[in-house]
C-alpha cells in the first residue's frame, strides 16, 4: 500500500504530529482543519470566513491528492456553538452540492476558544 502525506505547512501539524491529508488506496482522509489563514497564520472573527477558510484549505488539499470537494464521501462538522452554525449552511451547501456527502454535526469545544469550526473530510481519488 503506497500512502501520501500533505502537509499545508501549518505549525499544528509539526506541533502534534498529523498531515493535513494521507492518501491511500484510493481514499483521501482529511484532517480536521479550523479557519486559519494559513499564510498570515491569523483566524477571522466570523465563523463565515472561519467555514471559507476551512474550505479553502481542505480543497487545496484534496486537490493535491488528485481529489476535490466534488469527490467527498463522508464530512464531520464540529463547532462549540451550535447556534452559529446555521450561518455555514450556504456555504456548505454550495461546496459540496455535486458530492452531497454523508455528514454529521458535532457539538465540542475546539483547541483554542477563537476556533468556532472544524471541518474533517473523507473523500475519494477520482479513476
Amino acid at each position: 500500500m503506497s500512502v501520501k502525506h500533505i502537509t499545508t505547512g501549518s505549525p499544528f501539524e509539526k506541533q502534534i504530529g498529523y498531515s493535513r491529508a494521507v492518501v491511500a488506496d484510493g481514499w483521501v482522509f482529511v484532517a480536521g482543519t479550523t479557519g486559519y489563514d494559513y499564510a498570515s497564520m491569523t483566524m477571522p472573527d466570523s465563523i463565515e470566513e472561519q467555514c471559507r477558510n476551512t474550505l479553502d484549505t481542505i480543497a487545496k488539499a484534496l486537490e493535491e491528492a488528485g481529489s476535490g470537494l466534488d469527490h467527498v464521501v463522508r464530512v464531520n462538522y464540529i463547532v462549540p456553538n451550535t447556534d452559529e452554525w446555521p450561518a455555514c449552511w450556504p456555504i456548505t451547501s454550495a461546496a459540496f452540492a455535486k458530492a452531497r456527502p454523508a455528514a454529521t454535526m458535532i457539538s465540542a469545544q475546539l483547541q483554542n476558544p477563537e476556533m468556532k469550526i472544524e471541518i474533517e473530510v473523507t473523500a475519494r481519488v477520482p479513476g
